[in-house]
């Protein structure tokens, strides 16, 4: 039985080892569940056969991040074709990854790190990313989506490489490649503050000015909670979504005049579901009165329901 897919106004959660045995006996309303991609790349196995399960009542979005988008060395072809396999056996809702690296060349061979780390954006990284975009999105026989990343390092192209904003750098990867913008709130937030020392004022600042100069409607947002580690802001997704981010929300659904597709993560100190629900709810709610608040005139109507 295939789960129809629900009204995108609705805010739907990671699908995670610790909720599913609730989830499935409870069976709450979602418009749809995220999950990893690669935790689910066996063939078979309880993983996969639980995630079918779930695909009989929710629509699924895959999440991955090992594709690395930036990578210098190219797509790793076997990833990929397991993603392929995988999404050909979900009919996913959404596939997406990050606008990161993982792969690099050493001592005649390449190694695929354990982490999303940043690329540089410059139009010569760009080039290359569009490319491999392009390739994945052939091989997955479906437009991606890909996700700023909170990051702690940054490269500096130099001039010859032609730098660009990170929002410019995403903006043209969109419109190029004909790939979408996953739009993780809290990680602009994250990077922000950790830019302004942890003053939230400038960072909220940064964060809407970074959304407003977005040309085209990101295809799904990411909420997430954060924490203070020794003087850093971490994006560890293991607490309530923070009081800025959910004003961010609000004043980024605002701007685009539209609600956008919208997920919570909460990844560690997993809580219980109820009150991860209650996240979505809250989501849901903001949504409800941004879109109340920009009702369109009657005759809109229609133009903007698509």
């Amino acid at each position: 039985m295939q789960a129809a897919v629900a009204d995108p106004a609705l805010c739907g959660i990671g699908w995670r080892h610790g909720h599913e045995a609730e989830l499935l006996e409870r069976r709450p309303p979602l418009p749809f569940i995220e999950v990893h991609s690669e935790n689910y790349f066996q063939p078979g196995g309880a993983a996969l056969q639980t995630l079918m399960l779930a695909r009989e009542h929710y629509p699924v979005s895959l999440h991955g991040v090992g594709l690395s988008l930036g990578s210098a060395s190219g797509l790793d072809a076997g990833h990929l074709d397991r993603l392929a396999r995988l999404a050909e056996r979900v009919q996913p809702l959404r596939i997406s990854d990050h606008a990161s690296f993982a792969r690099v060349p050493m001592e005649g061979q390449v190694l695929h790190g354990a982490d999303l780390l940043p690329v540089p954006f410059s139009r010569r990284c760009l080039d290359r990313m569009v490319s491999q975009v392009q390739q994945a999105q052939e091989r997955l026989r479906q437009p991606l989506l890909v996700e700023n990343l909170s990051a702690y390092l940054a490269w500096t192209p130099e001039a010859e490489e032609g730098p660009l904003a990170e929002v410019e750098f995403l903006d043209q990867l969109c419109r190029r490649s004909g790939c979408g913008l996953l739009l993780d709130l809290n990680n602009l937030m994250v990077n922000a503050l950790n830019r302004h020392g942890g003053a939230w004022e400038p960072a909220q600042q940064d964060c809407l000015d970074w959304v407003q100069a977005l040309h085209g409607v990101p295809g799904e947002i990411h909420l997430a909670g954060h924490s203070r580690q020794q003087g850093l802001i971490v994006d560890d997704h293991g607490d309530h979504v923070a009081d800025p981010v959910w004003r961010l929300y609000r004043q980024t659904l605002r701007h685009f005049g539209r609600v956008i597709p919208t997920l919570i993560e909460w990844d560690t100190r997993l809580p219980p579901l109820d009150l991860l629900l209650a996240e979505a709810r809250r989501a849901d709610e903001i949504a409800a009165e941004v879109l109340q608040d920009r009702a369109p005139q009657p005759q809109a109507r229609h133009a903007l329901g698509h």
